[in-house]
Protein backbone atom coordinates (compact mmCIF):
# COMPACT_ATOMS: atom_id res chain seq x y z
CA UNK A 1 0.00 0.00 0.00
CA UNK A 2 1.89 3.52 -0.92
CA UNK A 3 2.12 5.72 1.78
CA UNK A 4 -0.25 9.00 1.06
CA UNK A 5 1.04 12.18 -0.03
CA UNK A 6 0.44 15.99 0.54
CA UNK A 7 -1.47 17.93 -1.51
CA UNK A 8 -3.17 20.60 -2.24
CA UNK A 9 -6.74 20.89 -3.71
CA UNK A 10 -8.52 23.29 -6.02
CA UNK A 11 -11.92 22.90 -7.72
CA UNK A 12 -12.78 19.50 -5.08
CA UNK A 13 -16.02 18.97 -7.21
CA UNK A 14 -14.44 19.34 -10.50
CA UNK A 15 -15.68 16.47 -13.32
CA UNK A 16 -11.21 15.86 -14.11
CA UNK A 17 -9.34 15.34 -11.60
CA UNK A 18 -5.37 16.36 -13.08
CA UNK A 19 -2.28 16.14 -10.80
CA UNK A 20 0.73 18.32 -10.33
CA UNK A 21 3.78 16.90 -9.28
CA UNK A 22 4.79 20.14 -7.79
CA UNK A 23 3.22 23.75 -7.48
CA UNK A 24 4.21 25.70 -10.16
CA UNK A 25 5.02 29.50 -10.90
CA UNK A 26 1.80 31.88 -11.21
CA UNK A 27 -2.03 31.01 -10.49
CA UNK A 28 -3.08 31.20 -14.75
CA UNK A 29 -2.48 27.14 -15.29
CA UNK A 30 -4.43 26.72 -12.15
CA UNK A 31 -6.95 29.08 -13.04
CA UNK A 32 -7.74 27.66 -16.81
CA UNK A 33 -8.05 24.43 -15.36
CA UNK A 34 -10.33 24.67 -12.75
CA UNK A 35 -12.61 26.89 -15.34
CA UNK A 36 -12.78 23.71 -17.46
CA UNK A 37 -14.50 22.04 -14.55
CA UNK A 38 -11.09 20.11 -13.36
CA UNK A 39 -10.62 19.02 -10.10
CA UNK A 40 -6.81 19.90 -9.55
CA UNK A 41 -4.50 18.34 -6.89
CA UNK A 42 -1.14 19.91 -6.01
CA UNK A 43 1.50 17.89 -4.72
CA UNK A 44 2.97 19.65 -1.53
CA UNK A 45 5.10 17.20 -0.44
CA UNK A 46 8.91 17.90 1.12
CA UNK A 47 10.73 16.71 -1.74
CA UNK A 48 12.51 17.80 -4.18
CA UNK A 49 12.55 14.77 -6.54
CA UNK A 50 9.02 12.29 -5.99
CA UNK A 51 10.22 8.71 -6.15
CA UNK A 52 7.86 6.63 -8.50
CA UNK A 53 6.14 5.35 -5.51
CA UNK A 54 5.10 8.72 -4.42
CA UNK A 55 3.82 9.88 -7.77
CA UNK A 56 1.72 6.02 -8.50
CA UNK A 57 0.16 7.50 -4.38
CA UNK A 58 -0.72 10.51 -6.42
CA UNK A 59 -2.35 9.20 -9.13
CA UNK A 60 -4.27 6.66 -7.31
CA UNK A 61 -7.27 4.98 -9.08
CA UNK A 62 -9.23 7.91 -11.08
CA UNK A 63 -6.76 10.30 -12.62
CA UNK A 64 -7.25 12.30 -15.98
CA UNK A 65 -4.11 13.76 -16.57
CA UNK A 66 -0.56 14.36 -14.92
CA UNK A 67 1.70 17.37 -14.97
CA UNK A 68 4.84 16.72 -13.83
CA UNK A 69 8.99 17.28 -13.36
CA UNK A 70 12.02 16.82 -15.88
CA UNK A 71 13.58 15.53 -12.45
CA UNK A 72 10.87 12.32 -12.34
CA UNK A 73 11.69 8.84 -14.28
CA UNK A 74 8.45 8.52 -16.37
CA UNK A 75 8.67 5.16 -17.49
CA UNK A 76 6.36 1.98 -17.89
CA UNK A 77 5.40 1.60 -14.15
CA UNK A 78 4.21 5.12 -14.24
CA UNK A 79 2.52 4.92 -17.54
CA UNK A 80 0.66 1.61 -16.64
CA UNK A 81 -0.71 3.14 -13.36
CA UNK A 82 -1.73 6.56 -15.14
CA UNK A 83 -3.47 4.28 -17.69
CA UNK A 84 -4.90 1.98 -15.55
CA UNK A 85 -6.42 4.67 -13.39
CA UNK A 86 -8.20 6.05 -17.23
CA UNK A 87 -5.77 8.62 -17.68
CA UNK A 88 -4.27 9.78 -21.17
CA UNK A 89 -2.39 12.66 -20.53
CA UNK A 90 1.07 13.55 -18.98
CA UNK A 91 2.85 16.86 -19.86
CA UNK A 92 6.49 17.66 -18.64
CA UNK A 93 6.94 21.47 -17.37
CA UNK A 94 9.99 21.68 -19.59
CA UNK A 95 10.83 21.84 -23.40
CA UNK A 96 13.03 18.08 -22.77
CA UNK A 97 11.97 15.00 -22.11
CA UNK A 98 14.75 12.66 -21.16
CA UNK A 99 13.17 11.15 -18.00
CA UNK A 100 10.25 10.43 -20.19
CA UNK A 101 10.21 6.92 -21.86
CA UNK A 102 7.79 8.10 -24.79
CA UNK A 103 7.77 4.29 -26.35
CA UNK A 104 6.03 3.33 -22.93
CA UNK A 105 3.90 6.28 -23.11
CA UNK A 106 2.66 5.07 -26.84
CA UNK A 107 2.19 1.76 -25.55
CA UNK A 108 -0.33 2.73 -23.26
CA UNK A 109 -1.82 5.81 -25.29
CA UNK A 110 -0.96 8.46 -23.34
CA UNK A 111 0.03 11.53 -24.96
CA UNK A 112 3.25 13.16 -23.79
CA UNK A 113 3.15 17.46 -23.50
CA UNK A 114 6.50 19.44 -23.41
CA UNK A 115 6.76 23.35 -23.82
CA UNK A 116 9.11 24.62 -25.95
CA UNK A 117 8.51 27.93 -27.57
CA UNK A 118 8.72 30.08 -24.41
CA UNK A 119 12.47 29.13 -23.24
CA UNK A 120 14.36 30.44 -26.14
CA UNK A 121 15.29 34.75 -25.08
CA UNK A 122 15.33 33.03 -21.27
CA UNK A 123 18.10 30.57 -21.78
CA UNK A 124 20.02 32.80 -24.25
CA UNK A 125 20.06 35.77 -21.62
CA UNK A 126 21.59 33.29 -19.14
CA UNK A 127 24.24 31.52 -21.61
CA UNK A 128 25.21 35.61 -22.37
CA UNK A 129 25.11 36.38 -18.38
CA UNK A 130 27.73 33.36 -17.88
CA UNK A 131 29.67 34.01 -20.43
CA UNK A 132 29.94 38.12 -19.48
CA UNK A 133 30.45 36.61 -15.72
CA UNK A 134 33.31 34.36 -16.75
CA UNK A 135 34.83 37.22 -18.64
CA UNK A 136 34.93 39.59 -16.38
CA UNK A 137 35.47 36.83 -13.30
CA UNK A 138 32.52 38.74 -11.53
CA UNK A 139 31.88 35.78 -9.38
CA UNK A 140 35.48 35.59 -8.14
CA UNK A 141 35.73 39.54 -7.84
CA UNK A 142 32.06 39.21 -5.75
CA UNK A 143 33.39 36.43 -3.21
CA UNK A 144 36.30 38.23 -2.86
CA UNK A 145 34.87 41.62 -1.12
CA UNK A 146 32.40 39.73 0.70
CA UNK A 147 35.28 38.23 2.48
CA UNK A 148 36.78 41.17 3.06
CA UNK A 149 39.65 40.69 0.96
CA UNK A 150 39.49 44.48 -0.87
CA UNK A 151 42.58 46.79 0.36
CA UNK A 152 42.27 49.26 -2.83
CA UNK A 153 42.57 49.29 -6.33
CA UNK A 154 45.24 47.31 -7.79
CA UNK A 155 46.83 46.83 -11.77
CA UNK A 156 46.34 42.72 -11.97
CA UNK A 157 43.21 42.82 -9.86
CA UNK A 158 40.58 40.22 -11.62
CA UNK A 159 42.24 40.79 -15.07
CA UNK A 160 39.11 39.09 -17.22
CA UNK A 161 38.78 39.28 -20.99
CA UNK A 162 37.58 42.04 -23.22
CA UNK A 163 34.61 40.45 -25.60
CA UNK A 164 34.60 43.35 -28.22
CA UNK A 165 36.52 42.00 -31.63
CA UNK A 166 36.57 38.25 -29.99
CA UNK A 167 34.75 35.18 -31.45
CA UNK A 168 32.43 33.79 -30.28
CA UNK A 169 31.56 29.68 -31.01
CA UNK A 170 27.76 28.73 -30.96
CA UNK A 171 27.64 24.57 -31.27
CA UNK A 172 24.15 24.52 -32.33
CA UNK A 173 22.41 27.24 -34.10
CA UNK A 174 18.88 26.53 -33.61
CA UNK A 175 16.15 28.76 -31.75
CA UNK A 176 18.55 29.32 -28.13
CA UNK A 177 22.31 29.34 -29.65
CA UNK A 178 20.84 32.03 -32.43
CA UNK A 179 19.16 33.75 -30.08
CA UNK A 180 23.03 33.55 -28.15
CA UNK A 181 24.72 34.53 -31.20
CA UNK A 182 22.82 37.74 -31.46
CA UNK A 183 23.26 38.84 -28.16
CA UNK A 184 26.86 38.23 -28.33
CA UNK A 185 27.09 39.66 -31.80
CA UNK A 186 25.40 43.08 -31.36
CA UNK A 187 25.43 43.69 -27.85
CA UNK A 188 29.41 43.03 -27.58
CA UNK A 189 30.40 43.25 -31.05
CA UNK A 190 31.74 40.11 -30.94
CA UNK A 191 32.91 37.62 -34.97
CA UNK A 192 30.58 34.61 -35.04
CA UNK A 193 31.66 30.88 -35.87
CA UNK A 194 29.14 28.61 -35.37
CA UNK A 195 28.50 24.72 -36.28
CA UNK A 196 24.89 23.02 -37.36
CA UNK A 197 23.94 20.29 -39.53
CA UNK A 198 21.38 22.97 -41.04
CA UNK A 199 22.56 26.79 -42.33
CA UNK A 200 21.36 29.07 -40.08
CA UNK A 201 20.39 31.79 -42.65
CA UNK A 202 18.53 33.82 -40.72
CA UNK A 203 21.61 34.48 -38.20
CA UNK A 204 23.69 34.78 -41.32
CA UNK A 205 21.81 37.48 -42.72
CA UNK A 206 21.70 39.20 -39.15
CA UNK A 207 25.50 39.22 -38.72
CA UNK A 208 25.79 40.17 -42.56
CA UNK A 209 23.75 43.10 -42.01
CA UNK A 210 25.08 44.14 -38.12
CA UNK A 211 28.34 44.36 -40.12
CA UNK A 212 27.17 46.43 -42.75
CA UNK A 213 25.60 48.80 -40.04
CA UNK A 214 28.81 49.00 -38.14
CA UNK A 215 31.50 49.35 -41.13
CA UNK A 216 28.77 52.52 -42.78
CA UNK A 217 29.23 54.26 -39.33
CA UNK A 218 33.36 54.16 -39.31
CA UNK A 219 33.61 50.97 -36.85
CA UNK A 220 35.09 47.88 -37.26
CA UNK A 221 32.59 45.16 -39.20
CA UNK A 222 31.77 41.85 -37.50
CA UNK A 223 32.01 38.55 -39.31
CA UNK A 224 30.49 35.15 -39.60
CA UNK A 225 31.48 31.67 -40.21
CA UNK A 226 29.66 28.73 -40.70
CA UNK A 227 32.13 25.91 -39.40
CA UNK A 228 32.84 22.43 -41.18
CA UNK A 229 33.24 20.24 -37.79
CA UNK A 230 32.69 21.17 -34.11
CA UNK A 231 36.05 20.77 -33.47
CA UNK A 232 36.67 23.93 -35.74
CA UNK A 233 34.45 25.91 -33.27
CA UNK A 234 36.05 24.59 -30.25
CA UNK A 235 39.73 25.19 -32.23
CA UNK A 236 39.03 29.11 -33.09
CA UNK A 237 36.47 30.53 -30.56
CA UNK A 238 37.32 32.61 -27.83
CA UNK A 239 33.74 32.12 -26.16
CA UNK A 240 32.34 28.96 -26.70
CA UNK A 241 28.42 28.18 -25.88
CA UNK A 242 27.00 24.55 -26.16
CA UNK A 243 23.27 23.90 -27.71
CA UNK A 244 23.31 20.91 -29.19
CA UNK A 245 20.83 17.84 -28.54
CA UNK A 246 22.01 15.38 -26.53
CA UNK A 247 22.89 12.05 -28.55
CA UNK A 248 25.86 9.95 -29.36
CA UNK A 249 27.58 12.21 -31.26
CA UNK A 250 27.22 14.64 -28.40
CA UNK A 251 27.84 12.97 -25.23
CA UNK A 252 30.97 13.84 -24.08
CA UNK A 253 31.79 16.26 -26.67
CA UNK A 254 33.63 18.39 -24.15
CA UNK A 255 36.54 15.97 -23.24
CA UNK A 256 40.47 15.50 -22.51
CA UNK A 257 40.92 15.59 -26.22
CA UNK A 258 38.58 18.40 -27.23
CA UNK A 259 39.47 20.96 -24.47
CA UNK A 260 43.28 20.32 -25.11
CA UNK A 261 42.34 21.87 -28.52
CA UNK A 262 40.94 24.79 -27.39
CA UNK A 263 42.64 28.33 -26.84
CA UNK A 264 44.29 28.40 -22.81
CA UNK A 265 41.61 31.42 -22.01
CA UNK A 266 39.19 30.12 -23.60
CA UNK A 267 35.53 30.21 -21.92
CA UNK A 268 33.39 27.45 -21.90
CA UNK A 269 29.59 27.84 -21.51
CA UNK A 270 26.67 24.97 -21.19
CA UNK A 271 22.88 25.58 -21.12
CA UNK A 272 22.06 22.18 -22.93
CA UNK A 273 22.66 19.24 -21.16
CA UNK A 274 25.12 17.90 -18.32
CA UNK A 275 26.37 14.90 -20.52
CA UNK A 276 27.75 17.12 -23.31
CA UNK A 277 30.65 17.55 -21.06
CA UNK A 278 32.85 15.02 -19.43
CA UNK A 279 33.11 16.84 -16.01
CA UNK A 280 35.92 14.95 -14.62
CA UNK A 281 38.04 15.60 -18.20
CA UNK A 282 36.82 19.48 -16.97
CA UNK A 283 38.00 19.76 -13.58
CA UNK A 284 41.39 18.63 -14.90
CA UNK A 285 41.55 21.15 -17.49
CA UNK A 286 40.40 23.98 -14.85
CA UNK A 287 43.22 23.05 -12.80
CA UNK A 288 46.03 22.97 -15.47
CA UNK A 289 44.46 26.10 -17.21
CA UNK A 290 44.03 28.79 -14.60
CA UNK A 291 42.94 31.00 -17.00
CA UNK A 292 40.31 28.74 -18.89
CA UNK A 293 36.89 29.48 -17.44
CA UNK A 294 33.44 27.99 -17.64
CA UNK A 295 29.83 28.91 -16.53
CA UNK A 296 27.73 25.87 -16.30
CA UNK A 297 23.96 25.73 -15.68
CA UNK A 298 23.82 21.37 -16.20
CA UNK A 299 25.58 18.47 -15.28
CA UNK A 300 26.35 15.06 -15.56
CA UNK A 301 24.38 13.82 -12.79
CA UNK A 302 22.03 16.03 -11.73
CA UNK A 303 21.95 17.43 -9.06
CA UNK A 304 25.34 16.54 -8.15
CA UNK A 305 28.62 17.80 -9.52
CA UNK A 306 32.19 15.71 -10.17
CA UNK A 307 34.41 16.07 -7.38
CA UNK A 308 36.24 19.64 -7.22
CA UNK A 309 33.98 20.97 -9.41
CA UNK A 310 32.19 23.20 -6.70
CA UNK A 311 35.91 24.40 -5.81
CA UNK A 312 37.68 25.74 -9.23
CA UNK A 313 37.89 29.31 -9.09
CA UNK A 314 37.17 29.64 -12.20
CA UNK A 315 34.31 27.74 -12.69
CA UNK A 316 30.75 29.26 -12.60
CA UNK A 317 28.08 26.71 -11.51
CA UNK A 318 24.39 27.23 -10.84
CA UNK A 319 21.44 25.13 -10.26
CA UNK A 320 19.89 24.44 -14.23
CA UNK A 321 18.31 28.01 -14.03
CA UNK A 322 17.96 29.23 -17.20
CA UNK A 323 14.43 29.13 -17.88
CA UNK A 324 14.04 30.71 -14.45
CA UNK A 325 12.37 33.71 -15.55
CA UNK A 326 9.17 34.97 -14.12
CA UNK A 327 7.86 35.28 -17.20
CA UNK A 328 8.99 31.72 -19.00
CA UNK A 329 8.32 29.81 -15.68
CA UNK A 330 4.49 31.07 -15.51
CA UNK A 331 4.54 30.43 -19.44
CA UNK A 332 5.37 26.80 -18.77
CA UNK A 333 3.58 26.13 -16.41
CA UNK A 334 0.57 27.31 -18.89
CA UNK A 335 1.48 25.42 -22.25
CA UNK A 336 2.15 22.22 -19.73
CA UNK A 337 -1.44 21.98 -18.08
CA UNK A 338 -3.02 23.35 -21.73
CA UNK A 339 -1.51 20.22 -22.78
CA UNK A 340 -2.62 17.74 -20.48
CA UNK A 341 -6.17 20.09 -20.49
CA UNK A 342 -6.20 19.59 -24.27
CA UNK A 343 -6.18 15.98 -24.01
CA UNK A 344 -8.83 15.55 -21.86
CA UNK A 345 -11.50 17.76 -23.77
CA UNK A 346 -10.81 15.99 -26.83
CA UNK A 347 -8.97 19.22 -28.59
CA UNK A 348 -6.57 18.94 -31.75
CA UNK A 349 -2.56 19.21 -31.02
CA UNK A 350 -1.39 22.91 -32.36
CA UNK A 351 0.00 23.54 -35.17
CA UNK A 352 3.23 24.97 -34.60
CA UNK A 353 4.73 24.51 -30.28
CA UNK A 354 7.53 26.88 -31.50
CA UNK A 355 4.91 29.39 -31.85
CA UNK A 356 2.74 29.50 -28.70
CA UNK A 357 1.62 33.26 -28.33
CA UNK A 358 -1.93 32.21 -28.21
CA UNK A 359 -1.55 30.52 -25.10
CA UNK A 360 0.34 33.23 -23.23
CA UNK A 361 -1.99 36.12 -23.53
CA UNK A 362 -3.25 36.13 -20.92
CA UNK A 363 -5.90 38.92 -22.18
CA UNK A 364 -7.39 35.89 -24.35
CA UNK A 365 -8.51 32.69 -24.02
CA UNK A 366 -6.33 30.65 -24.94
CA UNK A 367 -6.89 28.38 -28.62
CA UNK A 368 -8.67 25.11 -28.23
CA UNK A 369 -5.52 23.42 -28.38
CA UNK A 370 -3.12 21.21 -26.77
CA UNK A 371 -0.10 23.40 -27.47
CA UNK A 372 2.70 20.65 -27.77
CA UNK A 373 2.07 16.79 -27.67
CA UNK A 374 5.58 15.37 -28.62
CA UNK A 375 3.85 11.55 -29.59
CA UNK A 376 0.89 13.55 -31.29
CA UNK A 377 1.59 11.30 -34.68
CA UNK A 378 3.11 8.59 -33.09
CA UNK A 379 -1.03 8.73 -31.40
CA UNK A 380 -2.57 9.56 -34.33
CA UNK A 381 -3.54 12.56 -33.00
CA UNK A 382 -5.37 15.24 -34.88
CA UNK A 383 -3.53 18.38 -35.81
CA UNK A 384 -5.50 22.13 -35.44
CA UNK A 385 -5.59 24.22 -37.91
CA UNK A 386 -6.36 27.48 -36.56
Amino acid sequence: MAKPVSIEVWNPNGKYRVISTKSMPGTRWINLLIEQDCRLEICTEKKTILSVEDIIALIGDKCDGVIGQLTEDWGETLFAALSKAGGKAFSNMAVGYNNVDVNAANKYGVAVGNTPGVLTETTAELAASLSLAAARRIVEADGFMRAGLYDGWLPHLFVGNLLKGQTVGVIGAGRIGSAYARMMVEGFKMNLIYFDLYQSTRLEKFVTAYGQFLKANGEQPVTWKRASSMSEVLQEADVISLHPVLDKTTYHLINKESLATMKKEAILINCSRGPVVDEVALVEHLKQNPMFRVGLDVFEDEPYMKPGLGEMKNAIVVPHIASASKWTREGMATLAALNVLGKIKGYPVWHDPNRVDPFLNENAPPPAASPSIVNAKALGLPVSKL
